[in-house]
């Protein structure tokens, strides 16, 4: 899923603000007890999306896709001292491991965890987002997308994960056929001629299309 040389990405991280103690710990405790470690944002994705959330200072952030909640508590950083973000995950064997990483947290009061599928539950949501952080199942990233650009700030940004899917959408053709590929193939597409909003795909990690809602 790296794009970068490992030398350039180990420069990268040790150029980059550090992670807090209990990042740290969510990190080491995911790659130790947890399936498929890579799906954490890790230290400089991490950073950047805290970068993003203390420039946009949002009152209520969405995340579809919590994992361990690295994410999450990275997304709380820039909250204002009102704000809330609400994190969706439809994999319950991780309930509680997450939900004993955000009891730690300093932002304990301020996530709204909830369990359940994210096509179901955004249609319930009486908020107005100012930042969302989509990293769930990439098959359905143009409908998640849907259901939230109306319910951004003007001005909030929609960000989605593993958008480049460890390259292969620049040459499909040259890797197994997968699920996953076309979606984000249609997806990036999809955003990228929505005149609702303006757009740039990040090469950061496995790539992050960034659209800020106009």
């Amino acid at each position: 899923m790296e794009l970068l040389p490992p030398e350039i990405e180990a420069y990268v991280e040790a150029h980059t603000e550090p992670e807090s103690d209990l990042l740290r710990h969510v990190s080491r405790e995911t790659h130790a007890k947890i399936m498929r470690p890579r799906m954490l944002s890790g230290h400089t994705q991490g950073r950047l999306l805290a970068l993003f959330s203390r420039l946009i200072r949002p009152r209520r952030i969405l995340e579809i896709g919590t994992y361990t909640g690295y994410s999450a508590l990275c997304l709380c950083e820039g909250l204002t001292d009102d704000g809330l973000l609400i994190t969706l995950d439809s994999n319950e064997e991780l309930e509680n491991f997450t939900r004993t990483v955000f009891a730690k947290s300093p932002f304990a009061d301020r996530i709204d965890f909830r369990i359940g599928k994210a096509l179901d539950i955004i249609p319930t949501l009486d908020e107005t987002f100012g930042l969302v952080f989509i990293d769930a199942d990439k098959v359905n990233y143009r409908a998640y997308y849907d259901l939230i650009v109306e319910k951004m700030k003007p001005g909030g940004l929609i960000l989605a994960d593993n958008v480049l899917w460890s390259g292969k959408v620049a040459d499909p053709s040259a890797h197994k056929p997968d699920k996953e590929t076309p979606a984000l193939l249609v997806f990036n597409d999809y955003v990228r001629n929505d005149p609702r909003v303006k757009c740039i795909l990040l090469p950061i990690r496995d790539g992050i299309m960034i659209a800020q809602v106009l």
